[in-house]
């Protein structure tokens, strides 16, 4: 029997992806989860052999368990459900050691199919994200660019930006530029806008 904990902050999808499982004679959902800090705790209580995580969950998100399970659970094979199937957001899943990466409109049938083989060691990649991954190449930005620009798509002006991310207002304005230069971008909001859609913030 394959144990699987499956974390979703939406309750309806969460509860339709256990049901879904638990039709299925050698699968049985053992735990739910609302946010990663749930996911983690249920994990390291139960030790599930698969946990399927949705990428954005309350904190941490699907990436940032993935990572932490893979160091502190390592038989615990992370399995990352998302609507949000960006090429940057399947590469650092898989770069947090993450098994399979699965957009929800799969069937359930291909949900299944997908559990048991990373269960049994293997792992899954959708077909159409791996190839728009290879296709979109990988960010152009620094983490701290990254930080800054995600902070800017919010709206915030430089000034809390700074305070945010402990950084003089020059400084970011700086990091700013450069994220817009390198993006191509006329403005922040569009260079926000251009790396929030590849999945790099």
């Amino acid at each position: 029997m394959i144990r699987i904990l499956v974390a979703d902050d939406e309750h309806l999808i969460r509860d339709a992806i256990a049901g879904l499982l638990d039709l299925e004679d050698d699968l049985e959902v053992v735990g739910h989860a609302a946010s990663g800090d749930e996911a983690l705790a249920a994990a390291l209580r139960l030790h599930p052999d698969v946990a399927l995580l949705d990428l954005q969950m309350p904190a941490p998100d699907g990436i940032e368990v993935a990572r932490r399970l893979t160091i502190e659970l390592p038989d615990c094979r992370v399995i990352i459900v998302t609507s949000h199937g960006r090429p940057g957001y399947l590469k650092s899943a898989l770069a947090a050691g993450a098994r399979g990466f699965l957009p929800k409109t799969v069937s359930s049938r291909t949900l299944a199919q997908v559990v048991r083989k990373v269960a049994e060691g293997g792992r899954h990649v959708d077909p159409e994200l791996a190839a728009e991954a290879i296709g979109a190449g990988d960010s152009p930005l620094t983490p701290r660019e990254a930080d800054v620009l995600a902070l800017a798509r919010d709206g915030a002006p430089v000034n809390e930006i700074a305070r945010r991310v402990s950084l003089s207002p020059g400084t970011v304005r700086n990091y700013l530029a450069a994220a817009i230069t390198k993006l191509h971008a006329a403005n922040r909001h569009e260079a926000a806008r251009i790396a929030a859609e590849h999945g790099w913030i």
